[in-house]
């Protein structure tokens, strides 16, 4: 539910805080007041639009604040993923700026996110019936939907079973598409895997071979040089004449690590510490040991043969075309076969694949056949009992005589939402001929069908606890009055006690049987006394009740204050309202 909104900065509206209770809430205001700002604000809340048209003027931008009641497990959970939060008290605190320039940000529990996650939360939350919804409720898509939500479970768990079995069938169509009408296609694929398979089978290149390759190639290409510093380093070490060293160091690092260890030994007699630095050196000497033995090794196994040298340049030659027609390195060649292994293998069994999706198919067009009988059959009954509950709402709306006929007919092809076509036609008199909706009802008209609508749907959603916690009305009483009016306020006031709801109206037939209602009044914004050349409009919403609110209806009823005869019709219609709701 709906608690607070709280306004800064949007059109007219300087800055207001509205609070709103369960039930009926009324916003009620001579025209120009800034009513429509509070829809405004609600519909920003709600992740609509942003226009910076509406940001008041000479500020920077405006900020609508909504705090809600949130309710169910699912709603919860996407609050979570969004990284929203409640507050101590439940409650779900969401923001929305509008910059001057046109730039919005909107923030659910305390995070920021992006506007579309707002939208998706209001279908959950809030339902806004305006001039817009009217203009929907022509299309046959949303007549269909409201017979859909009318049936409930009935068609609900039908059609979820048809549109998987719907999606299916599409992906099984467009495999087969694919697989038939690319076959040429899929054929020169296969013949470019086969030879290029081939290639890599013939070469069988091993893992990291040319890394390997590439380390030995640089190795026998500079042999002597490797010769020659290993030669020199044995000799710097050991100091041994190997005959081919034109100058032999005259004290190896062997001689002199041992000569530094003696002495160390001889001082350790005198000093620990230094004893101790004798002891590694010992430690060099072994280490020099070692490293000649294994320069000994690598000058034994140094190999210069230039046949085993052409030889690594002719295998990387080999490898150099693979990589650079299939990988960057032979690594990444064999990754490619084994992928290309898997795809030859699917391509060459696209006979086999081909049988099984058109049986698959067949099989889904059987079963959509029969889920669309079945949808068919639930619609229908549907499209009786709801015609014949928004007549009756009808009846009661200044529209006896009118019956509103909803026909669900056949389509020539099944399409995603079933195998009918639902449309709803209106004979605004009796006997009148049944004409659409979208051709044969005029503004006001429309805003009493949808009006019947929503409380037929209220009505059948009773048990069913689908309806969102909070209906917003917007000019649902445009172009009624009189006994029109009176009943209107009687089934928005039938609607509030299940949900709750809120509706801007100018008729004080619609506000008296509000349980709150609120004003919106308007002002220049400059305090009494106070001299200024800007003159701002500025609007304000308060709560009236008891004396203040016959004054308001009073108002509305006869467009002036102090009327005597219109407090006393004010005061018998907040009197009757309470007795009719």
């Amino acid at each position: 539910m709906l608690q607070e909104m709280s306004i800064e900065n949007l059109g007219v509206i300087g800055a207001a805080r509205v609070e709103f209770a369960a039930g009926l809430t009324a916003i009620t205001g001579e025209t120009g007041a800034g009513k429509t700002m509070i829809l405004t604000g609600l519909n920003l809340l709600m992740g609509g639009k942003p226009d910076a048209g509406a940001v008041r003027s000479g500020t920077d931008r405006a900020v609508v604040e909504g705090r809600l009641t949130v309710e169910g497990s699912a709603l919860l959970e996407r609050i979570d993923d969004a990284g929203g939060e409640l507050d101590d008290d439940g409650t779900l605190l969401v923001v929305r700026t509008v910059a001057a320039q046109g730039r919005s940000r909107a923030h659910l529990g305390g995070r920021s996110v992006p506007q579309g996650v707002l939208a998706e939360l209001a279908d959950d939350l809030v339902t806004i019936h305006g001039q817009s919804d009217q203009m929907r409720l022509r299309s046959t898509q949303r007549q269909r939907e409201a017979l859909d939500e009318f049936a409930g479970d009935a068609v609900a768990t039908t059609l979820e079973t048809y549109r998987s079995r719907w999606s299916e069938r599409v992906a099984v169509r467009a495999r087969l598409v694919d697989l038939t009408e690319r076959a040429q296609e899929r054929a020169r694929e296969t013949e470019l895997l086969r030879l290029g398979l081939a290639e890599i089978e013939r070469v069988a290149p091993l893992a990291g071979e040319d890394v390997e390759l590439n380390r030995e190639a640089e190795r026998l290409s500079n042999a002597e040089e490797l010769r020659t510093a290993a030669r020199d380093s044995l000799v710097a070490i050991s100091g041994e004449d190997l005959g081919d060293v034109a100058s032999p160091t005259e004290s190896s690092a062997v001689e002199l690590v041992d000569r530094a260890k003696r002495l160390a030994e001889h001082g350790g007699q005198h000093d620990p510490e230094l004893a101790a630095l004798g002891r590694r050196l010992t430690d060099v000497a072994y280490v020099l040991a070692d490293v000649g033995a294994d320069l000994g090794s690598y000058l034994a196994a140094l190999d210069a043969d230039p046949a085993r040298l052409e030889a690594v340049e002719s295998r990387r030659a080999e490898l150099g075309h693979l990589t650079r027609s299939y990988g960057d390195d032979v690594d990444a060649v064999l990754e490619w076969a084994s992928a290309a292994g898997l795809r030859l293998l699917e391509l060459e069994d696209d006979d086999g694949r081909i049988e099984i999706l058109e049986a698959r198919a067949a099989e889904l067009d059987a079963e959509l056949i029969e889920t669309a009988s079945a949808l068919t059959s639930a619609r229908q009954e549907a499209a009786t009992s709801l015609a014949t509950a928004v007549t009756e709402e009808l009846s009661g709306l200044a529209m006896a005589g009118a019956v509103l006929h909803v026909e669900v007919e056949p389509l020539e092809a099944p399409g995603p939402w079933g195998a009918d076509s639902v449309q709803m036609l209106l004979s605004a008199h009796r006997g009148g001929p049944p004409r659409p909706l979208g051709k044969g009802a005029s503004g006001g008209e429309l805003s009493r069908v949808m009006l019947a609508i929503e409380v037929a749907l209220a009505t059948a959603d009773a048990s069913q606890a689908r309806r969102t916690p909070t209906m917003i009305f917007d000019e649902v009483d445009a172009g009624v009055g009189g006994k029109a009016a009176v009943e209107i306020g009687r089934r928005l006031a039938r609607l509030a006690r299940t949900t709750q709801v809120i509706v801007v109206t100018h008729l004080a037939q619609v506000a008296a049987f509000a349980d709150t209602q609120l004003v919106v009044t308007k002002g220049s914004g400059v305090a009494p006394g106070e001299v200024t050349d800007d003159f701002i409009t500025q609007s304000d919403i308060r709560i009236v009740d008891d004396a203040s609110r016959v004054q308001e209806l009073a108002r509305m009823l006869s467009g002036q204050d102090g009327s005597e005869a219109a407090l006393r019709h004010a005061s018998e219609l907040l009197e009757q309202s309470a007795v009719r709701s």
